[in-house]
């Protein structure tokens, strides 16, 4: 049930159109796109949820990925994580306060700054001095659209070297079709990058001695990682194997 009230012409407003981190239908691509191309670590904003009405999504920057949460409204009430906020005025003065959010991963993300839906640019255009085709020939049907998938993730995974087969704790970033590995979470530089386009496949692993493994199948080594838990494992592996469809669709 949603909360609005009149305007003059009789067209209804919903209470949320006051909050200026609310983004309305906003996507998922579009809303990780903003956040990691203009945002900073803390960012957050608000956005309808393909998941049906008086459904939301609270979409956070957290270092080098974007992570989503779901917000419910039901009978003017807002629902949470494990808080139920009577009015949109206690759910956006819970966000004030700066909450920390824990999620199954276990990574820890301090909601800092909300995006506005509304900022100020300039009014300057570029002229057009040059203007000729590079093809002739083509159509309409010709334009495809191609824009590379998000979907980030991040977070420490304990990994399996290559020659001495020792296990070792690193922090690993997922963006667009590159997967990489850092020393640590505060390095800038990764140890090494790996690009999807050239994995097989993403799987469980069972022949480690260890629990929650998982393995990326490449042309020239499998690499063999572990989770904190199943639901971890699970997580990623669900967000690798999606961007190996895309890969195969050609996005």
């Amino acid at each position: 049930m949603s909360v609005s009230s009149t305007r003059s012409n009789g067209e209804e407003i919903d209470e949320l159109e006051a909050v200026s981190f609310y983004h309305y239908d906003l996507s998922r691509h579009a809303a990780e796109a903003l956040l990691l191309s203009n945002g900073v670590d803390g960012n957050f904003l608000l956005r309808n949820s393909n998941k049906g009405p008086d459904c939301f999504a609270l979409s956070v920057r957290a270092k080098d990925s974007v992570k989503h949460f779901h917000v419910r409204r039901q009978f003017g009430k807002y629902s949470f994580g494990f808080n139920e906020f009577p009015s949109l005025q206690d759910f956006c003065s819970h966000l004030a306060n700066q909450p920390l959010l824990g999620s199954e991963t276990g990574n820890l993300i301090v909601l800092r700054f909300p995006y506005p839906r509304q900022v100020e640019e300039p009014s300057i255009y570029e002229t057009v001095c040059v203007h000729t085709a590079m093809q002739t020939g083509r159509h309409e049907n010709d334009l495809v659209p191609n824009a590379p998938a998000l979907g980030t993730k991040e977070g420490y995974l304990v990994k399996q070297g290559a020659i001495i087969k020792n296990w070792k704790q690193r922090w690993f970033t997922l963006n667009r079709y590159e997967f990489k590995y850092f020393k640590d979470k505060m390095f800038v530089e990764p140890i090494r990058t790996l690009d999807l386009t050239e994995c097989s496949a993403v799987q469980f692993d069972y022949s480690q001695e260890r629990v929650n493994c998982f393995c990326l199948v490449f042309p020239e080594r499998t690499f063999y990682l572990c989770a904190k838990s199943g639901a971890e494992a699970d997580e990623w592996i669900k967000i690798l194997r999606w961007k190996l469809s895309q890969i195969k669709k050609g996005r």
